[in-house]
């Protein structure tokens, strides 16, 4: 990619900025400028579509292009609808775990063990603040079986190979009482789409 290569806007999930980062520097995207939301947003999903809506207007005019670095993570379509009437792509199927393990090894993940509760990097590494704080699981045990009585398995969907993170999501796994599955994945979808939008 040249390096007079026009800048386009990454609108990314916060809980993809360490992952685009990554890809960035391997692959010499300098001309791919990242805004990350904050990654809580996932908590609210209905206010994902407004507030991409808000970035989109907001940056239309300092870039050529933007492309939204959002499955549609729980927003029923609505984020779709943003897209066709703002312009805009984004990245494919309904939620992370989908893209980085592809569409087609998901569904099949999905359908071996429909009770699987599934971690990326990401959750791995704030499993605590996120599940077990973010649930109240901490001041409220006796929640535990209330929110997971009907999972089986924790997969953990690994963007790296890295021991910390392995242990980190064996330990939710402990943890949430569940029986523990690596799917390593890389980057899948996140990389090969980001590829598509830098070579443009």
């Amino acid at each position: 990619m040249s390096a007079q290569a026009e800048p386009i806007l990454v609108l990314a999930c916060g809980a993809l900025a360490r992952e685009i980062q990554q890809l960035k520097l391997l692959n010499g995207w300098e001309h791919l400028k990242l805004k990350c939301l904050e990654a809580d947003l996932h908590n609210r999903p209905e206010r994902i579509p407004m507030r991409i809506r808000a970035e989109i207007q907001r940056y239309r005019d300092q870039y050529a292009q933007i492309f939204v670095a959002y499955a549609d993570c729980g927003t029923g379509g609505l984020l779709d609808r943003v897209l066709e009437e703002e312009g805009g792509e984004r990245l494919p199927g309904a939620h992370c775990y989908a893209f980085f393990a592809g569409q087609q090894p998901f569904a099949d993940l999905a359908e071996a063990e429909l009770g699987s509760f599934y971690l990326t990097d990401f959750l791995a590494r704030h499993f605590e603040r996120l599940v077990i704080k973010g649930m109240q699981l901490d001041k409220h045990p006796e929640l535990l079986p209330m929110y997971f009585n009907h999972y089986t398995r924790l997969v953990y969907l690994a963007q790296t190979s890295n021991p910390d993170l392995l242990a980190k999501a064996q330990a939710a796994a402990e943890y949430l009482q569940l029986e523990f599955k690596l799917v390593p994945t890389g980057y899948g979808e996140l990389a090969t789409e980001l590829a598509r939008i830098a070579q443009r």
